[in-house]
C-alpha cells in the first residue's frame, strides 16, 4: 500500500498534454505541439562549451549541496545587477531546477495544518508541493482579462493558519505581469500578517510591456527578509532538461535548504553547474537579447492571428511565452446539447481534429482556460494558431448542427 501523501497528488497536466501530442505524432500525424513549457531553440554556445570543458576536465564529483561557490557568487552578481539590490554568495542556493527550490521553500516554512495562499490560475506544482508539506493550499482567483489578483480577495483568504503566499510574475499560464502597486500591496499584507512570500520568477526574462521585470523585493524592499525568490536558467537559456535553478533567501532558509538537499539530490548536476558558470563568466547578453526579440516577433505574429477569434477575446500577454485564452464566452454560447462543455473538451478537439497540442485550463485550476505556447518556431506557431482559429470559430456552427 502506498503512503497516504501519494493520494494527494495528481499527475502533471502539462506533461499529460505533451505526452498526448507525442502519442498522436507517433501515429504519423503532423502534430503542432503548442503544449510545451519551453522555447524550442538551441542553447548558447557558451553553455555547450562550458559543459564540454567540464566533462573533458573530469568534473565528476560532488559539489556543496547548495552549489559551487563560484556559481553562487556569479548568480548573486547577476541578481544584484537585475534587481538593483545587493545579494551575496551566502544568499544563494543552487537547485536541481526551480521545482526543487520551490519544494525546499515549502518544506522549510510550512508545517502540517498550515495554509498557503496560491493565486489561480496557477502552475499546479505550487499546490502539490504545499500538500506534500502537509499544509493546505488556499486558492484566490485572479480573473480575466488581466489575471491580476485583487488584494481584497487575498486579504479575505488569510486565516490564523496562513503561513505563506506563493506568487508568480510573469505568470504561467496567464502571461500576467504584476504591477508595482499589486506587489506593494502583497508586500504590506505579508508584513502585516507575518507571512512568507515564495516568489516564482522563472519567466523574469520575458516581459513584453516595454519595462523590465520587477521583483517583489524591488517593489517593496521591506519584504526581503521574508521572501524566497525562486528562478532558473531553464527558460532564459533554453536548457529545461539540464535542471538548474536557484533561489535567493534569508540565512535561515539557505541553512534549511542545505540540510534538505544533502538528503535529497546531494547537489545539482555538476556539469550543468560548470556550464552555467562558464556562461556567466563570458556572457555578453547577446543570446538573451536575441531570444527576447525572437519571442517578441512570435508573440506579435500570434496575436495578429488570434485577433480573428469570434467568441474569444484576444489574450493579454504581458509576459512569459504563453497565450492564455478565456473560453467562457465561447463555451456558454454553445447549444445545451453540445458535447463540448469545457476547455478540456476543446483541447481534445484541437488535438484530434486540428492536430494541435494545447493545455486545458483545468490543469491550472480554471475550467475555461486554454494555454498555447509561442516558443515554437515561427512557421509552426503561425500554422498551429491558424488551425486553432479555424476550429474555434467554426465550433458554434458545427455544434448547432449536431
Amino acid at each position: 500500500m502506498l503512503a497516504q501523501r501519494m493520494s494527494l497528488l495528481s499527475g502533471s497536466g502539462t506533461g499529460a498534454a505533451r505526452e498526448a501530442a507525442k502519442a498522436a505524432a507517433a501515429t504519423g500525424r503532423k502534430i503542432i505541439d503548442l503544449a510545451a513549457g519551453e522555447v524550442i531553440v538551441e542553447p548558447p554556445s557558451s553553455i555547450r562549451e562550458g559543459a564540454i570543458a567540464a566533462i573533458n576536465a573530469g568534473t565528476n564529483r560532488y559539489t556543496d549541496s547548495i552549489g559551487l561557490r563560484p556559481l553562487r557568487k556569479g548568480i548573486a552578481e547577476k541578481l544584484s545587477a537585475e534587481t538593483g539590490i545587493g545579494w551575496n554568495t551566502d544568499d544563494i542556493v543552487v537547485t536541481a531546477g526551480a521545482k526543487q527550490g520551490l519544494l525546499d521553500a515549502a518544506l522549510a516554512v510550512l508545517n502540517p495544518g498550515d495554509e498557503a495562499i496560491v493565486i489561480s490560475p496557477c502552475w499546479p506544482t505550487f499546490a502539490s508541493q504545499v500538500l506534500l508539506a502537509g499544509a493546505k493550499p488556499v486558492f484566490v482567483n485572479a480573473r480575466p482579462p488581466t489575471y491580476i489578483p485583487d488584494i481584497t480577495a487575498i486579504r479575505a483568504a488569510v486565516t490564523p493558519r496562513t503561513k505563506a503566499i506563493i506568487i508568480n510574475s510573469p505568470n504561467n499560464p496567464t502571461g500576467a505581469v504584476y504591477d508595482r502597486a499589486t506587489l506593494q500591496d502583497i508586500g504590506d499584507l505579508a508584513i502585516n500578517y507575518q507571512l512568507w512570500i515564495i516568489s516564482d520568477e522563472c519567466y523574469s526574462s520575458f516581459v513584453f510591456t516595454g519595462a523590465r521585470h520587477e521583483s517583489i523585493v524591488m517593489a517593496h524592499p521591506g519584504v526581503r527578509s521574508r521572501t524566497i525568490l525562486v528562478n532558473a536558467f531553464s527558460k532564459e537559456l533554453a536548457i529545461t532538461g539540464w535542471r538548474l535553478g536557484y533561489f535567493a533567501a534569508p540565512p535561515e532558509i539557505v541553512s534549511a535548504a542545505k540540510k534538505l538537499q544533502s538528503h535529497t539530490t546531494s547537489n545539482a548536476n555538476v556539469v550543468a553547474q560548470h556550464a552555467v558558470l562558464h556562461h556567466l563568466q563570458v556572457n555578453d547578453g547577446s543570446f538573451e537579447r536575441e531570444l527576447h526579440q525572437r519571442l517578441i516577433v512570435a508573440r506579435n505574429a500570434g496575436l495578429r492571428i488570434l485577433s480573428g477569434l469570434h467568441d474569444v477575446a484576444t489574450p493579454c500577454v504581458k509576459g512569459s511565452f504563453f497565450y492564455y485564452l478565456d473560453l467562457s464566452r465561447l463555451i456558454s454560447a454553445l447549444p445545451a446539447a453540445s458535447p463540448v462543455r469545457s476547455a478540456d473538451d476543446i483541447a481534445r478537439l484541437l488535438l484530434e481534429e486540428a492536430d494541435v497540442g494545447s493545455v486545458a485550463g483545468s490543469t491550472f485550476g480554471d475550467v475555461n482556460g486554454l494555454r498555447l505556447c509561442f516558443g515554437v518556431p515561427l512557421d509552426l506557431l503561425e500554422s498551429g494558431l491558424k488551425r486553432v482559429l479555424k476550429t474555434l470559430n467554426s465550433l458554434k456552427t458545427r455544434q448547432a448542427a449536431v
